[in-house]
């Protein structure tokens, strides 16, 4: 079983993940889904935890050895990103979903150096579209940023497209795709199923209306 595969099996069956296409879950955006995540669940169970951070930090050597500080995506990345940022023996920052109102105001948390080549840790890729935002936040506090590394990504070609408009490469540890084929292969879900839930990355706006 690969890196992907792994990881896949290890967020159904703590739950992560859950699939249901009879009772769909109603994302914030107010889109119905077969499929919710919440990999804030990874941290309450060690071996997990220690697999996807060592995950992170081999794929941060291989693709992006200058890395001099890793910097976590608010909230669900924070931890995941804190604990990279040790392995590696490296400074740690996180960013904001929005700047404080108070007290100093800041959108990035943490002592971030001038130029720093940044790696940005993140735990889900859906649209792309609050990872982009803290990329572009610290591009604006003069970080070079490298790139970002998700946990699990829903495969949207909107995300792909994002990323692509501001020029940032992103890569995950596991993906929807995947899911499905570990989900499929362990019973977690029937053929019948796999219908719907393909169908439902390739238009998520309009599944189940």
């Amino acid at each position: 079983m690969n890196t992907a595969n792994k990881i896949a099996s290890s967020l159904l069956e703590i739950k992560a993940v859950k699939l249901s296409v009879t009772e769909p879950f109603t994302w914030a955006s107010g889109w119905k889904s077969p499929i919710y995540c919440d990999n804030r669940k990874i941290l309450s169970y060690p071996e997990i935890r220690k697999l996807v951070c060592d995950n992170f930090v081999a794929q941060i050597k291989k693709l992006y050895p200058d890395v001099q500080t890793i910097a976590g995506v608010a909230t669900g990345a924070i931890a995941h990103g804190a604990l990279v940022a040790e392995k590696l023996n490296l400074p740690f920052v996180y960013v904001r979903s929005a700047a404080k109102t108070h007290g100093l105001e800041n959108l990035i948390e943490g002592e971030l150096a001038a130029n720093s080549k940044v790696v940005v840790i993140e735990d889900l890729i859906s649209t792309g579209g609050s990872s982009i935002a803290a990329v572009e936040a610290l591009r604006r506090a003069n970080a070079d940023t490298l790139g970002l590394l998700a946990i699990f990504s829903y495969e949207f070609d909107m995300a792909a497209t994002n990323f692509n408009s501001v020029q940032c490469k992103f890569n995950t540890l596991s993906n929807y795709s995947t899911l499905l084929e570990t989900a499929l292969e362990c019973n977690y879900i029937k053929p019948d199923d796999l219908i719907a839930l393909k169908k439902w990355r390739e238009a998520p706006d309009k599944w189940g209306s």
